[in-house]
């Protein structure tokens, strides 16, 4: 073939080509279509990622945050013996604690406390200035009970109320202190009682102050602190909804570890931070079981169960047929 005729037709190829591409390629219709399919999707699975993000790094700052102040409370040597919440943030928490700022009733937007919050129940809820306002039976609360045996039980419990106090950590936690001066010891109860009169100290926290969702079992949880000496710290956070609310002791710590494995049942003081913050987690009513078991006698055991009318707690003999509340929590 001449070279002549051997340009020609590489030149007829190469626009033959250019053809096929001019084809083959997108229009502008196409690729909005495109961009438009690729919005929506990412409109759809980007806050589900966004939450999945801010779960995980809640969860992280909680349990940092409830490290902390379970090692710090034990270095206190009683912790019923201050006048008010905020003498004893100023006068002993801060001794054992890095803490910022602390506010009173009236200034704690200083501290990074929010005027409202919604609760678990998903409820708009104002914020507890006074112990009153937390839990009115926090206060005062008179239980009559009448036992199997035909005794009775009168439980009777009175504090004066006390203001909120707020503070600010170190790592940049928003607290709410509602302090409980008439706190008292254990005395390894094995019947009937009222446990309004073992809380010490009752903490509000929001991980990132004013910052958003402010919720209740995201950025906000509770602190519970129990007995003036030996303290023991707790800070469940429970499930949106109970898994049941009729179920046998045998069934209910299986329903909840079937439910997702980092939930079990609450112990009796995690139970009874979930009775004290009751606004909060948006239950009012109904016993609720426990973990917690009691020896009675040498050949009797029971288990305790919390009701979330007024803070009893009542002791229930394991098979017998009794069907209550499960609301499970994670520590």
């Amino acid at each position: 073939m001449a070279l002549s005729a051997w340009i020609a037709t590489r030149s007829a190829t190469a626009r033959n080509d250019r053809k096929w591409f001019a084809c083959v390629g997108f229009t502008m219709a196409e690729i909005l279509l495109s961009l438009t399919i690729i919005g929506v999707v990412a409109a759809i699975t980007l806050p589900s990622l966004t939450g999945n993000i801010n779960e995980r790094t809640w969860n992280t700052q909680r349990k940092a945050l409830y490290a902390r102040f379970s090692q710090a409370f034990p270095l206190l040597d009683s912790i019923n013996t201050y006048s008010s919440g905020e003498a004893f943030v100023s006068g002993a928490l801060a001794k054992v604690l890095k803490i910022n700022n602390i506010c009173d009733k009236d200034h704690i937007r200083d501290c990074g406390i929010v005027s409202s919050y919604t609760n678990l129940a998903g409820s708009q809820k104002s914020f507890p200035l006074t112990l009153s306002q937390l839990n009115s039976t926090m206060v005062s609360i008179s239980v009559f009970y009448t036992r199997s045996d035909g005794t009775t039980f009168d439980g009777s419990f009175s504090q004066d109320d006390q203001d909120v106090v707020a503070f600010e950590t170190q790592n940049g936690e928003s607290i709410a202190l509602l302090y409980s001066p008439g706190c008292r010891p254990s005395y390894n109860e094995t019947s009937v009682y009222v446990a309004q009169e073992k809380v010490c100290v009752n903490m509000i926290y929001d991980l990132n102050g004013h910052k958003g969702p402010n919720t209740v079992g995201k950025d906000m949880g509770i602190l519970t602190v129990y007995y003036p000496s030996d303290s023991i710290v707790v800070a469940p956070m429970p499930q949106t909804n109970n898994v049941s609310d009729s179920v046998e002791i045998s069934d209910a710590a299986k329903l909840c570890t079937q439910s997702d494995s980092d939930f079990r049942l609450p112990n009796k003081e995690e139970a009874f931070a979930l009775y004290v913050n009751r606004d909060l987690i948006g239950r009012t009513s109904g016993n609720y079981w426990t973990s917690s078991r009691s020896q009675t006698s040498r050949t009797r055991t029971v288990l305790w169960v919390m009701d979330m009318t007024n803070g009893r707690y009542g002791i229930q003999v394991p098979g017998d047929g009794a069907a209550y509340h499960a609301l499970c929590v994670k520590r």
